[in-house]
């Protein structure tokens, strides 16, 4: 927790209307409101996904031995050499040869000591056990150490351990990572009309969010637990809140003002410190940050499925980028195309296509339905009063 965003609980409250902080200001309190989780040590095979809290160093020299860059032979001295054994990978026969020598050898296994050079098959003319060729002096072998000398750093804290970077600390020793711990992430969806499976009956609508919000949660660097439906209650969403065993709580929907919208009276009775109230921004409005008095985060989604992913990505994605250690992303800008009219005070957030000349509208980007979305890559932040020209890029979860 920062000081700055301790001081920031009324001074960002909507007062109503579609007032609400101003889009930019509420992403950047919700970045303040976190702080990097701790260090953990996790096996190789189960920290992708996480950040690198300590640089990666090698704890073996790469290659760790002299080894074949060909299949062929290892000779020492001139020719022509006399064959006197072979030696493939993962077996070291030949602990040295004599001027004169070679063995035949096989890419990747050991060079023995007092190899001059690889003499490839396709240089190499053999009569009986004798080998003649061409010879380049330190050709076709990789020497101890010269792609990475041992204690080199590679990469630095704050890295992305992707499947790539999971292999290079493989390949340099490693078989655990020290890393930031990915923050867990409880998922509650409200709202007795929703439902989860099928087609939705007279009164119902499928739940669009449940299905957006792990895949969301796991790319912003989080690790997310089931979706859990909540009752529109206001006991059930106090509990759903209170039982939630993780660092931050999504809740989507029931964050407005109207009469089964719990969120926030819940959330008051806790003595929670709300650090946003309402967003000024179209669509997604009605969202919230706050903190609860155990440390953990809740923030609060609009029930209508492109308004929620607009949200999450307004508060939910900078609270886990900062908690998860990874790298704020640099902002992109490009032309808008296309007509498209400004809000007088809010920020539009529209869905947009990235092309050569510029952002096009994908369209069909209603709050209610995330066809629009799912044909864009990105998000144009157009701020109010916008009269054309570049505008801001949010990438969209891939």
């Amino acid at each position: 927790m920062t000081s700055d965003s301790q001081a920031l609980p009324t001074r960002w409250r909507s007062h109503g209307g579609h007032g609400g902080v101003a889009w930019p200001v509420a992403r950047s309190v919700a970045a303040a409101a976190a702080d990097p989780l701790d260090a953990i040590d996790l096996p190789l095979a189960a920290a992708g996904g996480a950040v690198l809290a300590v640089p990666l160093g090698a704890r073996a020299p790469l290659p760790s031995y002299n080894t074949a860059a060909m299949d062929g032979y290892a000779v020492a001295g001139r020719g022509p050499w006399l064959v006197t054994g072979r030696v493939l990978a993962g077996h070291t026969m030949f602990r040295a040869i004599l001027a004169g020598h070679a063995v035949e050898i096989a890419t990747g296994a050991p060079v023995p000591d007092g190899s001059d050079a690889v003499l490839p098959y396709e240089r190499a003319v053999r009569v009986g056990s004798t080998v003649d060729g061409v010879l380049e002096p330190g050709r076709h072998i990789r020497w101890r150490g010269e792609e990475c000398r041992e204690g080199t750093e590679v990469l630095p804290a704050g890295t992305l351990v992707t499947p790539v970077v999971q292999g290079l600390a493989a390949s340099l020793g490693h078989d655990v990572l020290r890393v930031r711990r990915r923050p867990r992430v409880a998922i509650l969806v409200t709202g007795d009309e929703v439902a989860t499976s099928g087609r939705p009956g007279r009164g119902r609508v499928r739940d669009a969010v449940g299905p957006v919000l792990p895949g969301l949660v796991s790319w912003a660097g989080g690790r997310p637990e089931a979706v859990a439906a909540v009752e529109d209650r206001r006991a059930a969403v106090a509990d759903a809140i209170g039982a939630a065993a993780a660092d931050v709580v999504v809740v989507c929907g029931a964050c407005s003002r109207g009469p089964a919208d719990h969120v926030r009276g819940v959330l008051q009775e806790a003595e929670a410190e709300f650090l946003v109230e309402g967003v000024a921004c179209r669509p997604g409005h009605p969202q919230l940050l706050a903190r609860l008095g155990d440390g953990r985060l809740v923030v609060g989604l609009p029930g209508n499925p492109f308004a929620a992913l607009v949200a999450a990505l307004t508060l939910l994605v900078p609270v886990l980028t900062v908690m998860s250690g990874r790298t704020r992303p640099v902002g992109e800008r490009a032309p808008l195309l296309g007509e498209l009219a400004a809000h007088a005070v809010d920020t539009r957030l529209v869905a947009v296509r990235r092309t050569a000349g510029g952002a096009v509208p994908a369209g069909h980007d209603r709050p209610g339905l995330l066809w629009g979305a799912a044909l864009a890559d990105a998000l144009a932040v157009v701020p109010p009063g916008w009269r054309g020209g570049e505008v801001e890029l949010i990438q969209l979860p891939t």
